[in-house]
């Protein structure tokens, strides 16, 4: 083998090596193993946590890392929990998985989100934080009631939370406090779900 085979074969690793590091922290919505969260080590990790509906989600290569497919979701932002979002929200999400190159990860317009949103990398890639578990679709009960479910049911997205928030010596609000020492999982009247977040938010979790 020459040497410039060789180095040419170096680079290559290199650059597969990179890719994977910048990629890390967004994993596609499907397929990726993610550590068990709460609500409240959710909310923390979150840079932007924002309500709202999906204007657009097209699937495109990246810009720069020309062998990743991502997503690219706008959303029109209708609430703004954590961070400054307004008017409209768009990111880009590295998807891996071929079913989330056919049906755009889900993302679908018109559909409405509470996505408590990671921090873009140097690459300008983001994810939910935790994934599927930082993304809670909003849909209409048999009753008309908004409700949000993430991609895991809400299965121990209150889990640990009272002696967390004890510990700390957080007080929530009654309503708050009742819906953290009561739900197990299943859906979350979505309006409750964000008056529990906002309240993390301002204690600062």
């Amino acid at each position: 083998m020459s040497a410039d085979t060789m180095r040419r074969n170096l680079q290559r690793f290199l650059l597969l090596v990179a890719t994977c590091v910048v990629t890390a922290p967004a994993f596609a919505q499907r397929g990726a193993m993610t550590v068990p969260r709460n609500l409240d080590q959710l909310t923390d990790r979150a840079a932007d946590i924002l309500r709202g509906t999906v204007v657009s989600a097209r699937v495109e290569k990246h810009p720069e890392l020309t062998n990743l497919d991502t997503i690219v979701v706008t959303l029109r932002v209708q609430e703004t929990l954590k961070g400054q979002s307004s008017g409209t929200f768009t990111f880009r999400q590295y998807i891996w998985d071929i079913r989330d190159r056919r049906d755009a990860a889900g993302y679908r317009k018109g559909q409405q989100y509470l996505l408590l949103m990671n921090a873009p990398s140097r690459h300008g890639l983001t994810s939910p934080a935790g994934m599927e578990l930082g993304r809670f679709r909003l849909s209409r009960d048999a009753t008309g009631r908004e409700v949000a479910v993430n991609g895991r049911g809400n299965v121990l997205l209150m889990s640990g939370l009272s002696s967390e928030l004890a510990k700390s010596g957080v007080v929530l609000s009654p309503s708050s406090m009742g819906l953290v020492s009561k739900h197990q999982k299943g859906a979350i009247a979505a309006d409750e779900l964000a008056g529990l977040i906002r309240e993390l938010v301002q204690e600062g979790r």
